[in-house]
C-alpha cells in the first residue's frame, strides 16, 4: 500500500502531563478519558507502604522526598505540568501543606504544578461555592480533615458520607458511590465532591449532575480539569459545569455566567 502524505503527517504532536501517584493507583484509565488526544500522561508512583489507606498512609504518600524523586522521574519526556495526584495526602494537613506540595514540586524543576487537593481549592474559587456535601471512601478521622480543609477554603461540608474502606478502594461499584452521593446530597449543598483518586466515578458524574441539578466534582476530574488549565487546552468528558471554566487557548478561568442554563433535573 502506498503511503499518502498525510499519513506520514502524524503522530499528533505530543503534550505530557506528568503524574505522581500513590502507589495503590488502579485508575490511570480514567485520566486519559477526560483528556485531549494530544495529551499525553507520564506515570511515577509514590514507594509502597504496608499500611491500610488512613491518616497515617496519606502521610507516608506524600512526604516531600517521594514527589520530588517522582517529579525527576518523569521530567526526561518534558511534561509541561506534574500533578500530585492524591486527594488524602494533599488535604491532609491542611492548605499551608498543599503549598508546600507545590513547592516542593516545582523545586525538583517541574514547570508548573497541581496537587488533587489544590484542584479543589480552584474548583471551590472559580465556581463560588460555600456548602458542599462530600464523600470518600476513608473512615471518619481522615475525612474530618477532608472537611477541615473545605473549611480552610471558607466551604461548608453540610454532610458527610465515608465507605470507612482501608484498600481495594478501585474496586468499588459505581451503584455503591452513586447511592452514597445521593444520600450525602443536601438541598442547601451547591455540589458535591467525591474524594480519592482511587474511587471509579466517569461514568456516574453525568446522570447523577443531571438527577441532582449541581457539580458533581471528582478527585480525578478536578486534576486532570487544572492540569489541561495550565496547557491551555479544554477538558473533554463529563462534568459540564467545569468544561467550561477554562476557555480553550487560554489558561485563564472565565465567568460561569458565560455557560448554558442548568440542566433540568
Amino acid at each position: 500500500m502506498e503511503l499518502t502524505g498525510v499519513e506520514l503527517e502524524g503522530p499528533l504532536a505530543q503534550r505530557g502531563i506528568g503524574i505522581i501517584a500513590p502507589f495503590d493507583l488502579a485508575l490511570e484509565r480514567e485520566l486519559w478519558r477526560w483528556a485531549p488526544l494530544d495529551v499525553s500522561f507520564h506515570l511515577a508512583r509514590t514507594p509502597y507502604e504496608p499500611v491500610p489507606v488512613s491518616l497515617e498512609m496519606a502521610e507516608l504518600v506524600s512526604e516531600r522526598r517521594h514527589l520530588q524523586a517522582a517529579t525527576r522521574g518523569v521530567l526526561g519526556v518534558d511534561p509541561e505540568v506534574v500533578a500530585y495526584l492524591c486527594a488524602s495526602g494533599s488535604f491532609v494537613h491542611g492548605l499551608p501543606y498543599e503549598a508546600e506540595l507545590r513547592a516542593a514540586i516545582l523545586e525538583a524543576g517541574a514547570p508548573a504544578a497541581v496537587t488533587t487537593s489544590g484542584a479543589l481549592a480552584e474548583a471551590v474559587r472559580e465556581l463560588g461555592l460555600s456548602r458542599m456535601s462530600v464523600i470518600t471512601p476513608y473512615d471518619a478521622p481522615l475525612t474530618e480533615r477532608l472537611v477541615d480543609f473545605l473549611g480552610e477554603l471558607g466551604v461548608k461540608v453540610l454532610r458527610s458520607h465515608y465507605l470507612g474502606l482501608g484498600g481495594g478502594i478501585w474496586r468499588v461499584n459505581y451503584r455503591t458511590v452513586a447511592e452514597l452521593i445521593l444520600a450525602a446530597d443536601d438541598p442547601r449543598s451547591e455540589a458535591v465532591f467525591v474524594s480519592c483518586t482511587n474511587l471509579p466515578t466517569y461514568d456516574i458524574i453525568d446522570p447523577l449532575e443531571k438527577r441532582l441539578g449541581k457539580p458533581v466534582l471528582t478527585a480525578n476530574q478536578l486534576t486532570v480539569w487544572a492540569c489541561l488549565g495550565r496547557l491551555g487546552l479544554p477538558m473533554v468528558g463529563p462534568g459540564r459545569w467545569l468544561r467550561g471554566v477554562f476557555d480553550e487557548g487560554t489558561n485563564e478561568p472565565r465567568s460561569l455566567a458565560s455557560q448554558d442554563e442548568e440542566p433540568a433535573l
